[in-house]
């Protein structure tokens, strides 16, 4: 579709295509243009979710044609060809290109009057959120959240936001203001680095905080209460997943030594308990570059959290393989510069260790970092902290064997919780930042693309994923499929998370690794 058409001209055609974000606005709006048109039709276009990511339904690329700048928008939609019994039926098949196709794209592409008011307002969005989290970054934030912001989701099934929900409004002590493109001055809570614990009652809104700051690594739509709610873009929510497949990950920080001598030290198992699986987790996510760490008691290894005074008393140290986070998390901030963010509410051992301590009360944001410190005098208790926590080993994936079995080549993903490469599938359901169907089929096809064209047995994971993260700036989503392909419902996905559907491959093999334990 050439963009020369009705209405983009009025929005300045050149300024609205003007750069690579822009140009990731333009598609993501008008694949949700076309996706409310396509209802009722034989047309089917991708989903699009709360946030505004980079999807392959539309493509904004050069008109090859015309001489000069311009640009030309490629469409990538589904159409279900009606058949009456192994028979299309042509006529049908007709009206649907040339009457509905042709009526939803000259719909969604008008962009005169108010849907080219929305569109406006959808770049502005991304382009705050940018500018907000650059900000965020620059000032060695953890997260930044606008006063007004609306937290609350409408339902556990529901991610648009809660009618009549509480607006934010940050404490002064936390407070800070910043400049940007199109709202101006914002006023909103920093959330510092260093170890941040959430507390208050059960149902008072800290683990909806908790999920708005995961959430703030994506720019949200236009009114979903969250557009301005931006985090350090590799923050990782970390959490207990029992079953899931480890490979040779050094487990020594947090398990020391396991029985009948089984190392720790490059650990692999098929079917990891709750707290190895966490204590993975979190060592993966530092291995790939995360500088913040995301946590939740109620979806934790209570194990790997805390250890009481009482517990150490009776089970003495040296039958005891696992040293609990209290005991490194300060470690790991000083050491390895990752700020943590948890939600607690059953232990109070972390108020020895926090920096901050934020309460929830009703969806009320107070910062009780002096009554923290209060209690903690009048009820002190023995102080377990380590000093050290060492950088993890960066491991080295080996490629994958050529396929020797016959048999379909399988390469899709399950909603956001499974891929599925030929014959093995991969659970993802516990990597929060997954967060669209299309990134879970994106993560697919970079894994098979990683293991088959990348991964050396030489080149640590990290600077695998670093290159795949240059191939689709420069390339976009086609990079990750064969060229004569043109993938209609992939979306972008963090480099962080396709490093944690590489530790859950169950295949994957480690260059030097010993054999499996």
């Amino acid at each position: 579709v050439p963009t020369d058409l009705h209405g983009l001209e009025l929005l300045d055609e050149a300024d609205l295509l003007a750069d690579a974000d822009r140009r990731l606005a333009v598609g993501d709006f008008l694949t949700r243009e076309l996706h409310a048109g396509f209802r009722g039709t034989a047309l089917s276009i991708a989903s699009p979710g709360q946030e505004i990511l980079q999807r392959s339904s539309i493509i904004v690329r050069p008109d090859e044609k015309k001489e000069g700048p311009g640009w030309v928008l490629e469409v990538r939609a589904r159409l279900a060809l009606p058949a009456q019994g192994r028979s299309i039926q042509g006529h049908e098949a007709s009206r649907i290109v040339g009457r509905d196709l042709v009526r939803e794209l000259e719909e969604a592409m008008d962009l005169t009057g108010e849907r080219g008011d929305r569109l406006v307002r959808h770049i502005a969005t991304l382009e705050d959120h940018r500018d907000l989290t650059a900000t965020v970054a620059r000032n060695g934030w953890v997260s930044f959240l606008a006063d007004g912001s609306v937290l609350p989701r409408r339902s556990g099934v529901s991610d648009e936001p809660l009618d009549g929900g509480v607006p934010l409004d940050a404490p002064e002590s936390m407070a800070a203001t910043v400049e940007l493109p199109h709202a101006g001055t914002v006023r909103g809570t920093v959330v510092e680095a260093g170890v941040n614990v959430i507390v208050g009652g059960g149902y008072h809104g800290k683990s909806t905080l908790l999920s708005a700051i995961e959430r703030g690594v994506y720019p949200h739509v236009p009114g979903d209460g969250r557009e301005l709610v931006a985090t350090v873009p590799d923050a990782v929510k970390v959490r207990a997943a029992d079953g899931r497949a480890v490979t040779g990950v050094d487990l020594t920080p947090f398990i020391s030594h396991l029985p009948a001598g089984r190392d720790t030290a490059s650990f692999t198992t098929r079917n990891a308990s709750g707290s190895t699986s966490q204590a993975a987790s979190i060592i993966e996510a530092v291995e790939a570059g995360s500088t913040a760490l995301l946590l939740d008691e109620d979806t934790s290894a209570t194990n790997l959290l805390i250890r009481d005074s009482r517990m150490r008393e009776l089970v003495a140290a040296e039958r005891e393989p696992i040293t609990p986070l209290v005991d490194r998390i300060t470690a790991l901030f000083r050491r390895q510069g990752v700020s943590t963010v948890m939600v607690m509410g059953g232990s109070g051992d972390y108020l020895d260790v926090a920096d901050r301590v934020l309460l929830m009360d009703a969806y009320h944001l107070r910062d009780v970092t002096e009554q923290a410190r209060r209690v903690v005098a009048d009820q002190p208790r023995p102080l377990t902290g380590l000093e050290d926590f060492a950088e993890p080993r960066q491991r080295v994936p080996e490629p994958a064997p050529p396929r020797t079995r016959r048999g379909p080549v399988r390469t899709r993903a399950q909603g956001t919780s499974t891929l599925v490469l030929d014959r093995e599938d991969i659970d993802i359901s516990d990597v929060g930042g997954v967060t669209d169907p299309g990134q879970a089929e994106a993560i697919s096809y970079a894994l098979r693309a990683l293991l088959e064209q990348r991964f050396d047995g030489v080149s640590p994971l990290r600077e695998c994923l670093d290159d795949l993260e240059a191939l689709l700036d420069d390339e976009g989503l086609d990079a990750l499929t064969d060229e004569r392909e043109r993938p209609a419902f992939l979306v972008r996905p963090r480099m962080v998370d396709v490093g944690a559907a590489v530790s859950r491959y169950r295949k994957l093999e480690l260059a030097g690794r010993p054999g499996e334990d």
